[in-house]
């Protein structure tokens, strides 16, 4: 049999295999590194695959933890669970949801507000939604909302940060589609291609986030005026409104600077999103310690926190790595290659292969194992179409945002199933986030019909 078939037989089984594993439970990183041994040692039983190419894998391990863009993820996650644990997030919530009671839809306005605020601030999904949902479900139940309205709202907003920059899948994602670009446009002989930056990924999230909340207010907005039973005003009494613009603007400003100054820094291109981040962190510590109580246990658990979080992503890159190797050099680039290329529709019908598949992937596995799984693998065909990276980038990230929505298996409906009272069912979960789930992939569309969308910005500033 063809050599060259052979590898592709076992580049694609391997890929269904590790999928298999992952969907029985066992550990992604390990699955992916074991498993891509394992069709390593077949591979090299049938010539199709060169053990000696595992001696690159110390130099690359070696590349992530010297990479000066990575370093900015445990520098942001740090931020963001400073900000959470500290009681930043719970105090901005409860002073939002005062200032915005007296308004139909008001508390769940502020929700989606707050959200907005802690994705560009945390970008971590899990720690969102479980914050928003021990806060502000109960509140919002108390003050009669609908149940699956509020549980909606809850899941919608914590996923925005997803997408919202600082968003550290936005990091991974802009460091390899970096590398892959340039290995494309030099493949087609242009030496001298525009890098593609976190920067430029960042810039290119900015408007699709905007767009995002703005969906999330005008449906919240929609509802107050249609069915004003299942989002009522909660009026702050008088007493209460004494001194609250005063409450509101010691709440809000502080992190609204804090976020002004990181993200400002980095779209302005005055410092890069690793001395960005090292100024959120800094800066969200001292939030936390002059504003709020900041105490050695919770300094602890955010620092032990932080490194629990990046030792599990980077233990997946690490494992990503052997599976890239393997899948690579056995030929599975190629397969991939002519499969998208056979597609009808040319780049679009390519792209939109790739959406749904990510879009399934991500009810079993973490956004993290799927870009690091998919992306060295289907990035280079489409890149290949000239499909712009920036916009790659942005929509991979919306695409998934929708995943970690969808029924029956988003991952954000769990987090919210894990803190919500026992009266909130499973069904109403589900129900809630539908509206949103549309509404998402409504925005999808846009991004399709209007690149510019993501485009626009990074080249404006850059």
């Amino acid at each position: 049999m063809d050599p060259v078939l052979i590898g592709e037989i076992l580049a694609g089984s391997m890929f269904f295999v590790i999928i298999a594993m992952l969907m029985l439970g066992f550990p992604v990183a390990f699955t992916l590194a074991g498993v891509s041994l394992m069709f390593g040692a077949v591979g090299a039983f049938f010539g199709v695959f060169d053990p000696s190419n595992y001696a690159a894998l110390p130099a690359r391990y070696t590349g992530f933890m010297s990479n000066e863009v990575l370093v900015a993820v445990p520098l942001f996650i740090f931020m963001g669970v400073m900000l959470e644990r500290s009681g930043v997030a719970e105090k901005l919530l409860l002073t939002m949801g005062k200032l915005f009671g007296n308004l139909r839809g008001g508390l769940g306005m502020s929700v989606i507000i707050v959200g907005a605020l802690l994705a560009a601030s945390t970008g971590v999904v899990g720690a969102t939604v479980v914050t928003m949902g021990l806060i502000s479900l109960p509140a919002m139940l108390r003050a009669g909302y609908d149940p699956r309205l509020a549980c909606g709202t809850i899941c919608a907003s914590g996923t925005l940060g997803q997408i919202v920059p600082p968003s550290t899948v936005l990091i991974f994602m802009g460091d390899m589609l970096s590398g892959i670009n340039a290995q494309v446009q030099m493949a087609k002989g242009n030496f001298a291609p525009t890098p593609v930056s976190v920067g430029d990924l960042f810039a290119g999230a900015f408007l699709p986030g905007l767009l995002l909340v703005g969906l999330y207010l005008s449906f919240m907005i929609f509802k107050a005026f249609t069915a004003p039973q299942t989002c009522p005003a909660t009026p702050v009494p008088p007493e209460e409104r004494k001194g609250l613009f005063k409450e509101v603007l010691i709440a809000l400003i502080p992190p609204l600077l804090l976020i002004v100054a990181v993200l400002g820094s980095i779209l302005g291109g005055i410092a890069t999103p690793t001395e960005a981040a090292s100024v959120g962190a800094v800066g969200a510590t001292l939030l936390a310690a002059l504003r709020w109580k900041l105490s050695p246990a919770t300094f602890r658990q955010v620092v032990v926190s932080t490194a629990t979080i990046t030792s599990m992503i980077f233990i997946i890159l690490f494992g990503a790595s052997v599976f890239a190797i393997v899948f690579r050099l056995m030929g599975g680039d190629r397969l991939v290659q002519d499969l998208l290329a056979a597609l009808p529709g040319g780049a679009v019908g390519a792209v939109l292969a790739v959406m749904l598949m990510m879009f399934i992937l991500g009810f079993i596995l973490d956004t993290f194992e799927i870009i690091f799984i998919v992306i060295p693998i289907t990035a280079p065909a489409l890149l290949n179409f000239d499909v712009d990276p920036v916009w790659l980038g942005v929509i991979v990230g919306v695409n998934l945002q929708t995943s970690f929505l969808t029924p029956p298996f988003g991952f954000a409906l769990f987090y919210l199933r894990g803190v919500a009272p026992s009266r909130i069912t499973t069904g109403m979960i589900y129900k809630g986030v539908m509206p949103f789930v549309v509404l998402q992939v409504f925005a999808i569309g846009l991004l399709f019909a209007f690149p510019g969308l993501a485009t626009w910005l990074p080249r404006l500033l850059y």
